[in-house]
Parts: structure tokens; C-alpha cells; sequence
């Protein structure tokens, strides 16, 4: 493998790694997305334990589990394709090494190039998966919230739901961020020089969107104002101090 290749596949390699532990650096110091939606999220989790018909929560988990599972669909199918090209031998090389744009290579290298890719598909599949597992435990844990515990276990409740979706949602977030990598790694089928411009593009754009979108933006002012406002319990909570005693048979 050529020098530069090297250089740049070392390069795709730190940045894919050590995205993801600098960006919770970075979040230590407050004004990143992902670390505001993740205080947004337990909050959630604690208005749900306090509200008495929880169906509204299931319905908007039900929502992120469909979108995981379009997410994951499309991704079999993106892996299906690199894997017929990837294991279709000289006769797949043939077929697209008269394409203008490819940088001219040898069969192997082509097979390296078209492997990443694979493996950055396939990581984010892996994510998906385990994102819509997740959020069908924290569907449990929502249909079993207990609605006349005393707030006290209300609260211990609604962190230990905010411990498995933020985890759910932070792997479905890890599932689309390997698609940035993914287009990355395809790149290097032009050449070193646009692989690793289009690695660091993804890296930039990945970074503003955390940092410095207006949705980011939006994002952190939402949470200020939560932040602000205490979690409030529902009449049903405050009129009734226990469950009511349970009907007797007259029969």
C-alpha cells in the first residue's frame, strides 16, 4: 500500500475512533447537541413518571423505534451492494475500473478501499441493532412505571428509564453518524487526496452541527429552560397520597 494511502487511512481511522470521546470533552464544557438532548431526555423520563396515562411516551418512542428500523433496513441493503461488489472478484473490478473518477488501482487495494466501506456500513448496523433493542427495553420500563409510588421512587424510577433510552438513542445517533464515515470511505475510491478531504469535511460538518446549527442552538435554550422549570406532579399524585385499597368480592 502506497505511503500516502497509509497516512490517510491512519488518519479516517483516528478520526472515526476519537469523534465520539471528544465530543463528550467537549460537551464537559456545555453548548454540544448531543449532551443537551441527553439532559432533555432524562427529563423526559421524569415527566413520564409522573404523568398518570404514560401512552403519549410510548407512542413517541414507538416513533424512534420505526425510524431505527427504516435506518437499519437501508443499511442491509447499502451492505448487500458493497458485499456483491466487494466479493465479486476481478469481474466486479473490471466493471467500474473504466469509470473516469476512480483513481487507477490494483485489485487488491480495490478490495481494501470497497472493505471499508463495508466495515463502516456494517458498524453502523451493529448500532442500529443494538439502538432498537434498547428502546424496546425502555418501552418496558415505561408500560411498567408505577403510577402511586411516593416521588421519592418516582425520581429513582425515572433515572434508572433515563439510563436505558439516552444509551438507545445515543447508539441510533452513533448508527447515523457512520453513514458520514461511510461516504468518507467511499471517497478513497477517487484517491488519497479525496479521501482524506472528505474525511475531514465530515468531521467539520459532524462538529458545527453539534456546536454551532441553529438547531444545536435551539437545542441548548430548550434545556436551559427545563433546567429552570421543576418537574411538576400530576393531581392524580397530589390529591392521593397511596393507592387506592383494592374492591372486595360481594358475591
Amino acid at each position: 500500500m502506497p505511503l500516502l494511502d497509509i497516512i490517510v487511512l491512519v488518519a479516517f481511522s483516528l478520526c472515526w475512533l476519537l469523534y465520539e470521546p471528544a465530543l463528550r470533552r467537549l460537551g464537559e464544557a456545555g453548548g454540544v447537541l448531543n449532551t443537551d438532548m441527553t439532559v432533555i431526555r432524562r427529563r423526559w423520563m421524569q415527566e413520564m413518571a409522573v404523568r398518570e396515562i404514560a401512552l403519549l411516551d410510548g407512542q413517541l418512542l414507538g416513533h424512534a423505534i420505526n425510524s431505527a428500523s427504516f435506518f437499519a433496513s437501508s443499511n442491509l441493503i447499502l451492505i448487500a451492494a458493497a458485499a456483491g461488489v466487494l466479493f465479486g472478484g476481478d469481474s466486479a473490478l473490471r466493471s467500474v475500473e473504466g469509470l473516469a473518477v476512480l483513481a487507477k488501482t490494483t485489485p487488491m487495494m480495490f478490495q481494501i478501499k470497497l472493505g471499508l466501506v463495508l466495515v463502516a456500513l456494517a458498524r453502523g448496523l451493529l448500532d442500529f441493532i443494538w439502538s432498537i433493542r434498547q428502546m424496546n427495553y425502555c418501552l418496558a420500563a415505561i408500560g411498567a412505571a408505577p403510577m402511586w409510588a411516593p416521588p421519592k421512587v418516582l425520581e429513582e424510577y425515572a433515572e434508572a428509564a433515563g439510563g436505558i433510552l439516552n444509551p438507545a438513542l445515543s447508539a441510533f445517533n452513533a448508527g447515523v453518524r457512520a453513514y458520514y464515515f461511510a461516504l468518507a470511505a467511499a471517497c478513497w475510491l477517487l484517491g488519497p487526496l479525496p479521501f482524506m478531504t472528505a474525511t475531514l469535511g465530515a468531521m467539520t460538518l459532524l462538529l458545527w452541527r453539534q456546536r454551532r446549527s441553529r438547531a444545536s442552538i435551539a437545542v441548548h435554550k430548550v434545556r436551559e429552560i427545563l433546567e429552570r422549570q421543576p418537574v411538576v406532579h400530576g393531581p392524580h399524585l397530589t390529591k392521593l397520597k397511596k393507592p387506592p385499597p383494592p374492591s372486595k368480592d360481594r358475591a
